[in-house]
């Protein structure tokens, strides 16, 4: 009788702190997608209502298009990385890698290549806590799959 070696190995059972850790991420990554979402489609209104400066909507209006693709890819690659991790898929850490990669090179950009008017402290200490946040969902994704809690 001849077996089948392409038949994955099924996932072992993950435990309480993988849901709670991608349901969390799910929801903190579907904020990140409202804010686009939002920034798209109600545009300056939208961004005087969170409190950027006159000067800073008129830096978005000049963003290039290459970083308006990078934006897109860091915020909607963090759902589909929280959503591929609840769905237990080992392809939720390249999406997760791809997100911060396009995530620090937006804050290089807004920092360094072209820096955005009027940066409060506060703005920057949100900019590495979002940091850390992505480091943490590559890390986490990383560790589920050395675990098996995910296929």
């Amino acid at each position: 009788m001849a077996t089948n070696m392409n038949i994955p190995a099924p996932a072992l059972r993950a435990p309480w702190h993988f849901w709670v850790a991608g349901i969390l991420g799910l929801v903190w990554n579907a904020y990140g997608a409202f804010d686009y979402f939002m920034s798209k489609t109600r545009g300056d209104e939208y961004f005087a209502s969170v409190g950027m400066t006159p000067a800073q909507i008129a830096y978005y209006h000049t963003m290039p298009a290459w970083m308006t693709v990078v934006w897109a890819i860091g915020v909607w690659g963090a759902v589909l990385g929280s959503v591929l991790l609840l769905a237990r898929s080992r392809h939720s850490l390249p999406v997760f890698v791809a997100s911060l990669a396009a995530y620090t090179l937006s804050v290089i950009y807004q920092q360094v290549i072209s820096p955005m008017p009027d940066v409060a402290p506060a703005m920057m200490a949100v900019q590495g806590f979002i940091f850390v946040v992505c480091v943490f969902f590559v890390w986490y994704s990383r560790w589920a799959i050395s675990r098996g809690w995910v296929r």
